[in-house]
């Protein structure tokens, strides 16, 4: 499947949703660098059982720390962009990766 969101990403067939797109405006961050989260960076968590579609969460730490959420829809050979932010200590261990339970 991450082959799929990467062939979509580069081929164009990038969704981006409207919360997506509010949220990364509000966090100043940018498609440029979404697009290099999805493409370098890795797969810290993955959903199947998402309902439409499974999701996955990507992340990157350089330069700056970063969390993708991204959905491909298989039928329209598209990757969702769902939203984007950058993590924090309330929510993350340490690493900003690891999840801490709350």
């Amino acid at each position: 499947m991450f082959a799929d969101v990467l062939n979509s990403v580069n081929a164009g067939r990038v969704v981006w949703k409207r919360h997506a797109l509010e949220r990364m405006m509000e966090r100043r961050i940018s498609r440029i660098e979404v697009k290099q989260v999805i493409l370098l960076g890795n797969i810290i968590e993955y959903y199947p059982d998402d309902y439409p579609i499974p999701n996955l969460i990507l992340a990157t730490l350089q330069p700056e720390p970063l969390h993708v959420v991204v959905a491909y829809d298989s039928i329209s050979q598209q990757c969702h962009v769902i939203t984007a932010y950058r993590p924090d200590l309330i929510y993350f261990e340490a690493d900003l990766i690891t999840r801490r339970l709350v």
